[in-house]
Parts: structure tokens; sequence; C-alpha cells
């Protein structure tokens, strides 16, 4: 694994960037440090209810540290992580933005009753996730598997907030049983989940209960060739992998699956997250290599050839000049943000809101053809799936087009100058699970009785009226024909009380409909917004550091360009032997930068969707 090494690299550029008293340098590679310091490489466990992910992960730990049941499914998140002593911790968030989470340590045994819908049925508790630590080698290098709820659709409002969560994950495991092949919710979402995610993986579940497994597998298979999805399946049977795992039966094992699954999460998960530490340590490094030695080498270049020290001052002084323009406002990449910042938050609103109208426009047409109060159950879901899957692919959609534009803003930089892209990080919120669930109309329930008293009171009134009017032909108010008006008007109004009944419904339930439709706009549209200026803080002030660093380089190499020019003949024979000497022990600090990244696979261009 890479992060001893790279630590060790981090660490010797640290003592040359205060062996040269360049503090500025050194904050970028403390941020480097504190990355390789903490290796967490989540990789999500994600499906359907009751599909086998809990014991998914207890197989892969070999130990039951998620609860599993027939009549227990997953409420909140549970992370595995790896420790040398076993511990279960309780996670809220905190009161504020600014303060830490809280923290509640509860015994393993206990944690059913928390994690559970059985014990705490839709989250009640306000958990923000379950925190396990265990000593596992699979474990050790850094990998943290997470148990995420059952979706229930995964266009559903836990779909949406699982897909808000893929951006930070480096690997997402989707898990079906074998009982069916995929559905097309599932064929969606796992779409999604490539273009944000850098490894998806397919978990075929509880191969040992059905026999047509490998059936199931070949269809599951073609829908993914079908839908261009390049994700690997494995079917496994946690049941095996556990009994083997017991009895020490290698056979067993093999037939479990389980170990093409580990070898897949080895190498292609923490091997990738390996490379990325490797490759983004090699180019901090390499950027502070380069700024240490530009200051020296301007010296020995003066100190050489003094007779062209007005060429390279002049030279010295463009550069800086660039440098400095580089920290203005008016600078290329500047305006590349801000205009790039700008259209995006206009072109993601547009996209969400257009998105929801046609949902409303359908949702209204749905209503006007059925009782809402008949259909309540199916439309309900149909519409949080279809509101919470629009969400969805709008954040996916604003994710692609974030990093595409953190690439331009990188390339009008300074084309010239090999700049380190910074790693966007986005947070793990659901896009839509702060808006509440759609409101259900109120729903008069009508009994006989009230029918009867509808019916009496619209009966009595044609009675009467029919009944005076045949007074006039003599006959009595109370007659045949008075009854069967009263009978005919007492049927209309019990019909006109239903119909209006029905159009009140179907009225408020178009209203809830547009509230919700607005609450999602509102919420989903200030976390969009959120998420862009995050990103354009990051890229500014990245940039910006960049640009500063440059600029103190340059002035250093200024300073020592002109100090050259003091020296006598003597002094300067030593001096370049001494910057000779100095210079060699930068680059050979830059030759193991190169060296922790030969023979790695070229990074993959950024690609974006468009709409």
């Amino acid at each position: 694994m890479a992060v001893p090494a790279a630590i060790d690299l981090v660490d010797l550029a640290l003592k040359a960037t205060t062996a040269y008293e360049r503090p500025d340098l050194a904050v970028r590679l403390e941020q480097a440090r504190r990355r390789l310091a903490d290796p967490a490489i989540r990789v999500l466990v994600v499906g359907e209810f009751k599909q086998g992910k809990s014991q998914l992960v207890n197989a892969l730990v070999n130990a039951p540290v998620c609860p599993v049941d027939d009549d227990i499914a997953t409420a909140v998140p549970t992370a595995v992580r790896y420790a040398e002593t076993t511990s279960v911790a309780l996670v809220r968030e905190g009161s504020s933005p600014d303060s830490p989470p809280q923290r509640t340590d509860i015994p393993l045994n206990k944690l059913a009753e928390y994690v559970s819908e059985a014990g705490n049925p839709g989250n009640r508790a306000q958990l923000a996730y379950a925190d396990i630590a265990i000593p596992r080698k699979l474990l050790s290098g850094g990998m943290v598997l997470v148990d995420t709820p059952g979706v229930g659709g995964l266009g559903s409002a836990h779909g949406a907030a699982t897909m808000s969560a893929l951006p930070t994950a480096d690997a997402v495991l989707l898990v079906s049983d074998a009982a069916q092949e995929y559905t097309r919710p599932e064929l969606e979402f796992l779409d999604a989940a490539r273009k944000l995610c850098p490894n998806v993986a397919c978990v075929l579940t509880k191969t040992d209960l059905y026999p047509h497994w490998r059936r199931i597998a070949d269809l599951d298979r073609g829908h993914l060739d079908r839908a261009g999805v390049n994700a690997p399946i494995f079917p496994v049977s946690s049941m095996l992998r556990l009994h083997a795992a017991q009895t020490k039966d290698d056979a067993l094992m093999a037939e479990s699956g389980f170990r093409e699954l580990i070898d897949y999460l080895l190498r292609q998960v923490v091997g990738a997250a390996d490379d990325l530490a490797r490759r983004s340590t090699s180019q901090d490094v390499l950027l502070v290599c380069d700024q240490l030695t530009a200051q020296m080498k301007s010296e020995l270049s003066v100190q050489e050839n003094p007779e062209r020290v007005e060429a390279m001052m002049a030279e010295l002084n463009r550069a800086k000049q660039r440098a400095e323009d580089l920290k203005r406002n008016t600078a290329r990449w500047q305006i590349t943000l801000n205009d790039g910042v700008a259209d995006l938050q206009s072109d993601i609103d547009y996209d969400l809101r257009d998105r929801l109208r046609s949902i409303g426009r359908e949702a209204e047409q749905l209503i006007d053809d059925a009782d809402p109060a008949e259909v309540w159950d199916q439309f309900a879901q149909w519409f949080h799936q279809q509101v919470a899957a629009a969400a969805s692919a709008n954040f996916v959609w604003a994710h692609e087009r974030a990093r595409w534009l953190a690439g331009q803003v990188a390339e009008h930089f300074a084309e010239s100058i090999e700049v380190v892209l910074p790693e966007l990080r986005f947070e793990d919120e659901g896009m839509a699970g702060k808006v509440d669930a759609l409101e259900r109309p109120e729903v008069r329930d009508d009994k006989l009785f009230g029918k009867l008293m509808t019916g009496a009171r619209g009966g009595y009134g044609g009675m009467l009226m029919i009944g005076m009017a045949s007074t006039v032909a003599g006959f009595a108010m109370l007659n045949p024909i008075s009854g069967a008006a009263g009978l005919l008007f007492g049927v209309k109004t019990v019909r006109d009380e239903k119909k209006r009944n029905l159009e009140r419904r179907q009225a408020e339930t178009k209203t809830a409909v547009r509230k919700h439709i607005d609450e999602v706009t509102f919420q989903v549209g200030k976390d969009s917004r959120d998420m862009l200026r995050r990103t354009q803080r990051q890229l500014r002030d990245h940039f910006s550091a960049v640009a500063e660093e440059l600029t103190t380089s340059i002035s250093a190499s200024v300073m020592a360009a002109q100090g050259a020019l003091k020296t006598t003949t003597g002094e300067r024979d030593q001096r370049i032997r001494d910057l000779r000497a100095e210079i060699d022990r930068v680059d050979g600090l830059a030759n193991r930068a190169r060296a922790l990244v030969a023979n790695l696979p070229a990074p993959q261009p950024v690609a974006v969707t468009t709409r």
C-alpha cells in the first residue's frame, strides 16, 4: 500500500520547506498528510429492502455486527471500520453546522434497538449513522463498509439520499438477491452511480436459496450490457461464507463466491484509492519542489552568467507580473469560475423546475382521472418516487457539470503551469431528505346515516316544492307524485354531494401536490446552490493559494538574483557549488515523487452528460 511511502515522502518535503523557510508551501503538504493519515475508503452497500445487505457486511468481516433477522430492516446507515478494539457508537448531527457530531457509546447487543425499523421506526431517534469499529484485516487498509437502509424503491426519498452520498464514496455495491432479475429502478440507479462513483459492482446474494441463480445472473448481465453499464456481478452466499469461515472449509469458501468479491474490493477499490493517494501526493510534492528550486535556479543562473543578469531580471519581473495578474479578480480563471458558477446555478435551477413541472402536470391528470381517496397509497408512492428520481437526476447532472467546470478553471488558470486540481467533496445529505411527505387530504367518510340525512334534506325540499305545486290541481300536499319527486330529489342530492366531495378532494390533492413541489424546489434548489458555492470556494481558495505561492517564489528569485550580483569571484565559486548541491537534493526529492507514480494508469478525463 502506498500510504506509508507517501507519508514518508510528505514528511521529507515538510522538512525541506522548513529548511528553506517556505511555510506557505507547508500548508499544502500538511493537508496532504492529514488525508494520508486517515485513509477512509468508503464502500456503500445499497439495495432494496430484504436483499441481504446487512448479512453481506457481516459475511465480509466475518462477524455479526449488523442486526439480521426476518423481521428486521435497517433504518439507519451503519459504518463498519477498523480499530484495534471493538466499539459501537451512535452519531447524531451537531446542534449547529459548526458544532461537532454527538457520539453515544452503546453495547453491540443493543445496536438493533437503534438501527432497525422495529426499534427505531423511520429513524425517530434522528441518528446520522451508527459507527462500528472492529479488528479485521480486511478493513485495516482503511476500508469502511457502510450498510445503508433499504431504499424501498431506488427512486424513493431514501434512494435520493443514497444518490447524494455517492460522490463521497469510493465504491458502491448494489445488492440484489437471486429471486428475480434486475428491475428498471435498479438499472437506472446503476447508470447514475457509475457517473458519480469510480467503482460500481453488483452482488447477487442468496445463491444458496435459489437453485436458478445462474439463470438470473445471465439475465442481469444482459440487462447491464443493454444499458451500457460496465459493472461486474458477484454471485455470493453469505450463509455459506460464514459457515465456511467457522468450519475452515476451503471448498465451501470457494463455493460461497466471496473470494472474488474480496479480491475485487482489495484490488479495484483499495488499489484505486492507493493510486489516487500516490498521484495526489506526487503532484503536491512536485509542485513544492518546483517552488523550492525556482529561487535557487535563478540565483545559480546569475552566478554562472553575470553578464545576462539584465535579461534574466526582466524575465523574472515578467513572470512576477503574470503571477500577480493571476491573483486579480479580472484574471481569466476568476472570470471562468464566476461566470461558470452563475451559469450552473441558472441551468440546474431550470432543469429541476422543468422536471418537477412535468411531474406536476402528470400528477394533476392522474388526480382528475381518479378519486384520490381510493388510489391514495398508489398515487403517493408514485409521486414520491417521481419527485425523488427528478431530484436525484438533477443532482447527478449538477455534480458532473461542477467537475467539468473545475477542469475548465484549471485549464484557464495557466496553460503553462501544471496545476493540481483539488478534490471536490459534496456533503452527505439527501437532496430531498428535509422535505415532509405529501400531505394527505381530509376524507369525509359518509356513513349510511349521513347519506340518509343528506338524501332526506334534498328529498324534503323536492317533496315540499312539488307537493305545494300539486295543491293547485286539487291534490293533497302529500301524494304519490310529491313522494316520487322527493325520492328523486333525495337521490340527486346524494349524488351531487358525492360529486362535490370528489371535486373537493381532487382540488385539495392538487393543492398538496403543488405545495410539495414548491417545497422540494425550494429545498433541493437550496442544496444545489450550497453545493455550487462550496465548489466555488474550494476552487477559488485552491488556485488563489497556488497564485500566492508562485508570487512568493518569483519574488524570492528576484531577490536572490539581485543578491548574487554583490558576491565576489571567490564567493561566487563556492556559492555555485552550494546551489548545485541544494538543487540536487531537491531534485532527489522530486525523483522520489515521480517514482511514487511510476507505472500508474493515466487518470480518466472528465465526461459531461448533456440533458
